[in-house]
Formats: C-alpha cells, sequence, structure tokens
C-alpha cells in the first residue's frame, strides 16, 4: 500500500513537472495603459496585462467576466508591505454569485491583452513609491479552501498562477491648487508645474496643438475645458446631470484616458504634421480660432480646417468645443 502511494505521489509529481515544461514559454506581462502622473485621488491607474505565447502549442485559459476572478494585484512598500485589498475587491469577491467566464486560446507567437484599474485592487490611501506585480489564474481565481487531506497536493501547471514582471508605481499627493484656484499640473519630462498662463485664443490652440505633437499630454490637457466637452454630447451630459461629485471626477478621468487612445474625439487628439492659425476673433468672454491643419495619411496629406471654440474665465482661456471640415487632400 505504501509502495502504490509512492508511485502515485511520484507520477503527480512528474506529471507537473512535464505541464510546466510544457507551458514554459507562457509569459505575463503588465505596463501602464497611459503612463502618467498619479495622484491620491481616485483617478484611475489602467494597467495593461498581456499574455504572450511564445511555445509551439496552443494555450488556453479561462478569463472571467468580472477580471477579479481571474487576476490579483500583489501591491507592495518599498518596504515590502503589502498594501491592503480595496473594499470592492472585497465585496466582489466575498458574495456569492455564480462566476461567468469565457474560454481564451492564445496561438503560438499571438498575444491576448485587457486592461484593469489598478485601484479596484488595491486600497491606496498614502502618497509614495510602491512595486506592482500581477498574477493571472488561468482557472479562474479560488479562496484556498482546507481539504483536510495531510499530504501534498501538487497542481497542474494550468491551475497555477502564472507571475508578471514588476512595474514601479509613484503615487504624489493632491494637487495643489495654483493661482485663481486653477490645480497644477506636473510636467511628466521634467516635474514642473504647469500652470494655466494669460494667453489670448490664438497661442492657446497654438499651445495645445505644438503639445500633440511632441506628444507632452500633461501640456495639452492644460487648457481643455474637459468638463465642457464631456456635455457636448447628449448621452453623456444626461449621465453627467445624474452623477455625484465622485461619478463625475471618475466620468473626467475616463473621458481624458479615452481622447489619449482616441477612443472619442480623437479628430482633436490627432497629430498634425503641420498647421496654420488662419483667423482668430474674440470678445470679452466667448472667442473662434481657425486653423488649416495639414495629416499624413500613406501616400497623401489630408487638409482640414478646425476650428475651436473658446471661453474666458478668470483671465484665461480655454477649448470648450470644436468643429472639423475636411478639406481633401493634396
Amino acid at each position: 500500500m505504501k509502495h502504490q502511494r509512492k508511485i502515485f505521489l511520484t507520477l503527480l509529481l512528474l506529471t507537473g513537472i512535464v505541464s510546466a515544461s510544457a507551458f514554459a514559454d507562457i509569459g505575463l506581462s503588465i505596463r501602464y495603459f497611459d503612463k502618467r502622473i498619479y495622484y491620491l485621488q481616485d483617478d484611475p491607474i489602467l494597467v495593461q496585462i498581456t499574455v504572450t505565447n511564445s511555445g509551439p502549442s496552443t494555450y488556453r485559459f479561462r478569463l472571467a467576466d468580472d477580471r477579479a476572478f481571474s487576476i490579483d494585484f500583489d501591491i507592495r512598500t518599498m518596504t515590502n508591505l503589502t498594501v491592503d485589498p480595496a473594499d470592492i475587491l472585497i465585496r466582489r469577491r466575498s458574495t456569492s454569485q455564480q462566476v461567468f467566464f469565457r474560454d481564451i486560446t492564445v496561438e503560438s507567437g499571438e498575444s491576448f491583452s485587457f486592461v484593469e484599474d489598478l485601484r479596484n485592487y488595491a486600497e491606496l490611501r498614502h502618497s509614495g513609491s510602491y512595486v506592482v506585480q500581477v498574477r493571472m489564474y488561468p482557472e479562474l481565481f479560488r479562496n484556498p479552501v482546507h481539504t483536510g487531506v495531510d499530504t501534498p497536493v501538487v497542481l497542474g501547471i494550468s491551475g497555477a498562477p502564472l507571475e508578471s514582471n514588476r512595474l514601479s508605481l509613484n503615487i504624489r499627493p493632491p494637487a495643489l491648487p495654483g493661482p485663481e484656484g486653477t490645480l497644477l499640473a506636473l510636467d511628466v519630462k521634467t516635474n514642473a508645474n504647469l500652470v494655466r498662463e494669460k494667453l489670448p485664443p490664438d497661442q492657446v490652440v497654438q499651445y495645445i496643438l505644438t503639445a500633440r505633437q511632441k506628444g507632452q499630454w500633461e501640456k495639452f490637457f492644460l487648457y481643455l475645458d474637459l468638463e465642457a466637452m464631456i456635455v457636448r454630447d447628449a448621452p453623456r451630459q444626461r449621465q453627467w446631470l445624474a452623477e455625484g461629485e465622485e461619478g463625475r471626477r471618475r466620468m473626467l478621468a475616463r473621458y481624458r484616458i479615452e481622447l489619449e487612445a482616441a477612443v472619442t474625439d480623437g479628430d482633436i487628439a490627432t497629430i498634425p504634421m503641420e498647421f496654420q492659425i488662419e483667423r482668430t476673433t474674440y470678445s470679452a468672454e466667448e472667442g473662434t480660432v481657425s486653423v488649416l491643419e495639414k495629416f499624413k495619411t500613406g501616400n497623401y496629406i489630408e487638409r482640414k480646417r478646425y476650428t475651436y471654440y473658446l471661453r474666458q474665465r478668470d483671465d484665461v482661456w480655454t477649448i470648450v468645443d470644436y468643429t472639423v471640415l475636411n478639406l481633401g487632400t493634396e
């Protein structure tokens, strides 16, 4: 009997080794979806999670509709203290519910990616530096259950979690108000404070277009009135009016992310190869700036006329709307 048990355990161990070897070429990597300066406020911290199959065989795993049952974030301070899980994560995992999932197939040489908000997994209450790692559970996340068996249980690699690379995360204190109550933004490269200046409308437009050409998102957003841009769309306006302060803050953060990804209002975020300000008109509170912009598209150069609508508040002009007219190619 003891001999049979020994053989059984040996076979289990060998199976685990073979399985591990078979899936040694499955990689899990993470990166920031939109690398930026992160503050202590509840703005999303989006992390892109990628499963890569560099082996010869097809890899299959389960991905829950509620990603909390497929992945887990391990976030630690620089003193190696684990950050507490977010309240929303605890509620989701402790509620008795049916977990829906789909089977994902990753062929040899292919990758599969999805994006998650780190704040849905960790309670980041303090500013400072952290280290972030993700574990993914191919057979879904399960809370440990004591089996009552005192013999070791060897899991196949398909059920063992995959571990990602580590990212450094810096959380800054809340942005402080600058002159006239305007929140200070930081230049990503220099960490210098960015403050809205009292520029005329044409210089405001020139500022954001130049920032877009250089990929300087913080400067690009400095003179955009995101709240005014959101309520241009009727469905978003209804949602905005129905939300409280917390919901509106999240809407603003999400809208900014979608602008960067060109998911919404992609025209304003498209990079012009060159631009020329044609005409500027403004009164005490409102202004318009007409700009001829050119874009490289394959072997052609597209010409478009943008009209930016600006509003002045506390002596600072910001963009609140825009329109685009296609002028053909050259």
